[in-house]
């Protein structure tokens, strides 16, 4: 095949010389995860082969092997110019899961751990000219309960909420070339009230650093200094501010220089914030119509067939009438945020942490790494309004005794970003809670309606409610749902970021999804309109998350079925979203 994936990996991070590692690598499984012990490297020829940046349990990597794997094993040969070697040659592997180590040439290069996370190491000092082999082993264990595995599935078949698995290699592989004296990272501050961006970052080595930015195609500002290496800060002014908002996007192209490198790069001038229960976007109150994405995909699993799959998501969710999403128990690559960026779509970034026993002291390093590289990667994106390092935490450890390491995570976020609302736990049991973040799956509209109308007005007229207060038995249905009867509010923003998840199979086939299935279409557009009106109506709630935007293997909860087909007419769905919410400007 063609190579799979050729676009450059990193949009907001774009240098002109690089070399796409993607296609067909040798391949062995490493059942006994020793293939470092058995210098595997060495072999002369690999058992298999298979198509990076696809996992082997995915169609698409020539393999499709759904079973347990422990550990696989990877070589490919590169080969590099006099040109490329003139300066510092720089290994990226996207994100492998789980635990990768690379060798290059026989030597050990580097350890990374993570299965979410993009990584890099200098490979300068072990790299020749012409040709040179690269191995990569990684090990994987889902049922251990000492690493993170989001909805990959903990038994043999997919079942409730858990599905395909993913192992080894699923993003981009590719190595990049820069000078020896270069930028190695940057973020960005934007200021829409004082008109300027601030722009912090990492040299290495001494030169000049030019910031040039560019709206439309025509320089709007530009900014230089000099640099010894190290940290540098510096403002870029910006005599007239275009906004990034949301369905509209709008960035500006950003060039940095520094000495003989150059990186390709944007950012988008916006603020948010919230007053009171309402959340801000550049001032005004903006209602989040978000829809649950959890990036799975029938070939590829995490992996997308192509960048168009990726952009055809978040397509698909603005035909539905949704703004925003939350990405959901997985790290999304840079590509679809780029995606998101460009088109104004709001995205909450949210750690894969099912499956991680809290408990653990391993949790906290675990965390520690991981969260921040994915946080300093996807820092400078604008579409990304907000983060949420844990999902539905109850039934662990922290339901029975809390948990430090969750509100730990939560000072650590906000210590890393202040300029962004953090989601302690989405849904429960809360440790820190900035945002009062509900899951609530109730399908009896009457209820539900009832529920929020009845707690949204206490909310308003006290201000607080004690968790110990009756009101709350009295509200949930004959499941005891939702489970928040240990969230004392205390007057924070409402986010209902989990409901309806209403099952419908478009072909005959079974599955599962909430509530019982509607009989017909019109019953099940009367479900959705109910439940959702109930939040739209509802001048104390500033967003929503409904459950989901495409069913995935046995969950058929979706508006569109797992091949991204319409099940309905989606611009019923569009008009009922769209409505202008009480609480927006």
């Amino acid at each position: 095949m063609n190579m799979p994936r050729p676009e450059h990996p990193m949009p907001q991070w774009e240098r002109a010389n690089w070399q796409n590692l993607n296609g067909t690598w040798e391949f062995e499984f490493d059942f006994g995860v020793s293939a470092i012990e058995r210098e595997l490297w060495k072999k002369e020829k690999f058992d298999k082969e298979i198509i990076v940046p696809f996992c082997p349990e995915s169609r698409l990597s020539g393999i499709g092997y759904t079973d347990f794997i422990d550990g696989v094993a990877y070589r490919k040969n590169f080969t590099l110019t006099e040109k490329e070697m003139a300066g510092r040659t720089i290994l990226h592997i996207g994100a492998a899961d789980y635990l990768t180590t690379v060798y290059v040439n026989g030597k050990k290069v580097g350890t990374h751990q993570g299965g979410y996370t993009s990584f890099a190491f200098d490979i300068t000092a072990y790299v020749a000219l012409g040709e040179n082999s690269l191995f990569v082993a990684v090990s994987d264990d889902v049922r251990g309960r000492k690493q993170a595995k989001g909805k990959q599935a903990h038994k043999f078949a997919s079942s409730g909420c858990d599905y395909t698995r993913t192992t080894g290699i699923w993003q981009t592989v590719w190595l990049e070339f820069v000078p020896f004296t270069y930028v190695k990272s940057a973020k960005y501050y934007p200021d829409i009230d004082n008109g300027c961006l601030t722009v912090t970052g990492i040299t290495e080595g001494a030169a000049t650093l030019t910031l040039t930015a560019k709206w439309d195609g025509e320089v709007a500002a530009t900014k230089s200094i000099i640099s010894k290496g190290g940290f540098f800060s510096t403002q870029l002014e910006l005599p007239e501010v275009h906004l990034w908002e949301v369905g509209k996007g709008g960035l500006y192209d950003l060039e940095i220089t520094y000495g003989e490198d150059t990186v390709k790069s944007y950012f988008g001038m916006r603020s948010t914030a919230f007053e009171g229960r309402k959340w801000l976007l550049n001032g005004k109150s903006v209602f989040q119509r978000t829809v649950l994405d959890q990036g799975f995909y029938p070939d590829g699993i995490y992996t997308a067939p192509t960048e168009e799959a990726l952009l055809h998501d978040i397509e698909l969710s603005l035909a539905a009438g949704f703004n925003g999403a939350r990405l959901h128990q997985k790290i999304f690559e840079p590509r679809f945020l780029y995606h998101a960026d460009r088109l104004g779509y709001l995205v909450w970034d949210e750690y894969p942490n099912w499956g991680l026993d809290y408990a653990n002291p391993q949790a906290t390093e675990i965390y520690l790494s991981e969260w921040q590289e994915a946080m300093e990667r996807d820092f400078n994106s604008p579409a990304v309004i907000g983060w949420c390092p844990f999902n539905e935490t109850w039934d662990y450890y922290e339901e029975k005794a809390g948990n430090k390491l969750i509100s730990s995570i939560y000072y650590l976020t906000k210590n890393l970003d202040p300029t962004r609302p953090c989601v302690d736990t989405s849904g429960s049991f809360h440790e820190v809670m900035e945002v009062y973040d509900i899951h609530d799956y109730d399908q009896k509209v009457e209820r539900f309606k009832h529920r929020w109308d009845t707690l949204t007005g206490m909310m308003k007229a006290n201000g607080t409610i004690d968790a110990k207060d009756p009101i709350y038995k009295e509200l949930v249905d004959e499941n005891g749902w939702p489970p928040y009867l240990n969230q004392t509010y205390e007057g924070q923003p409402i986010y209902i970021s989990e409901y309806g998840g209403i099952q419908w199979i478009k072909n005959a086939g079974e599955g599962w999804g909430y509530g019982e299935t509607p009989k017909t279409e019109e019953e099940f557009f009367a479900r959705y309109k109910g439940l959702t009106e109930a939040m739209l109506n509802n001048e104390e709630i500033f967003g929503f998350c409904y459950t989901q935007l495409y069913d995935i293997e046995q969950e058929i909860n979706g508006l569109y079925t797992y091949e991204r087909e319409e099940k309905f007419d989606v611009s019923v769905i569009k008009a009922i979203n769209i409505q202008k919410a009480a609480i927006e400007d």
